[in-house]
């Protein structure tokens, strides 16, 4: 319901429910996620190990494609770096591939700085964007603690920014940061990684404000922006200048409500961020594995990378049963 619509009544209103239309395919798909070839390419061999630069000093025995491949199996399969270490070793045995496996300290040392993973997709046209965020709890009591001993007890939160394709549910962006970075300003970083033009960008109330609008118009001048501004929020322009997209929101608004304005531009969409972030959280996890914000950073874009995979097998399509 949009708009926190009859906010005080919601636990009344039954649940909508759906129907997956594509339920053979999208099991197929299920299935192929566990599916451990998926894993094991033929690029990923040849890349294996790094050539030799002719620098002085020992050269590197393993590429940042091992690390990359070692993470994304770590995160899809909840396993810690040592089991993971037998897992992908087995893994290489099993196809008969006589190739080094890196122990968990290599492991783990190496995924401080990976650079690999932070390209999680490349668009080839324009795109719709979602952006949002969501927060990783890193440390800190759970709720049978306090249940148990009372108090409120200290927890460290990181904060996860996606950027999502509403059309086909991929993730083309993502930036770990601290809880004291503001939503707002991970908007430049997040646009940045999507190489090709944007169609427009979607987001909820706490993007709204001119530092927003400006960023994204630098990135590119005909994307709309599409993020409901405040209740007290006022038009910027006057009768000498032009109205801008923020003004012909409120003006639209004023005509038609806030929820004839999210039908006319189609803001339930942006509900596909919060689906994505759910996806992260229930197929990666829900704090990272890292202890240090450079390490978490690279294991969250490589959960985003591991996402992208089994989302490219097969999503479901869902229809409201009235």
């Amino acid at each position: 319901m949009p708009y926190k619509v009859n906010q005080e009544h919601r636990h009344r209103i039954p649940k909508a429910p759906y129907h997956v239309k594509n339920w053979r395919d999208y099991d197929a798909a299920l299935r192929r996620r566990g599916d451990l070839t998926v894993w094991v390419t033929a690029e990923a061999i040849m890349a294996w190990t790094p050539a030799k630069t002719g620098r002085r000093g020992r050269p590197q025995r393993y590429s940042e494609t091992v690390v990359e491949t070692g993470l994304m199996l770590r995160l899809a399969f909840g396993r810690p770096w040592r089991r993971t270490e037998g897992m992908l070793a087995s893994i290489l045995r099993l196809v008969g591939l006589d190739l080094p496996v890196p122990d968990h300290t290599t492991f783990s040392r190496r995924s401080v700085d990976l650079a690999v993973a932070k390209a999680v997709r490349a668009a080839t046209g324009p795109v719709n964007v979602v952006i949002d965020s969501t927060g990783l709890k890193v440390f800190g009591a759970g709720e049978w603690q306090r249940e148990k001993h009372g108090g409120k007890g200290h927890r460290t939160w990181r904060k996860l920014h996606l950027a999502v394709d509403p059309e086909t549910g991929e993730i083309l962006a993502s930036e770990l940061t601290s809880t004291e970075d503001g939503d707002a300003s991970q908007v430049g970083p997040l646009l940045d990684q999507i190489s090709g033009p944007i169609a427009s960008v979607t987001a909820d109330g706490a993007y709204d404000g001119e530092p927003v609008y400006r960023t994204i118009a630098q990135r590119d001048p005909a994307a709309a922006v599409i993020i409901p501004p405040r209740s007290t929020a006022v038009p910027s322009s006057t009768a000498e200048t032009a109205p801008t997209q923020r003004d012909r929101h409120l003006r639209m608004i004023q005509e038609h409500g806030r929820r004839g304005w999210q039908k006319a531009v189609n803001y339930g969409r942006r509900s596909l961020g919060e689906v994505a972030m759910m996806r992260y959280k229930t197929v990666i996890r829900r704090c990272p594995h890292a202890r240090t914000l450079p390490t978490q950073s690279a294991e969250a874009a490589a959960g985003c990378k591991a996402i992208n995979v089994m989302t490219r097998h097969g999503m479901p399509v869902s229809q409201r049963i009235t």
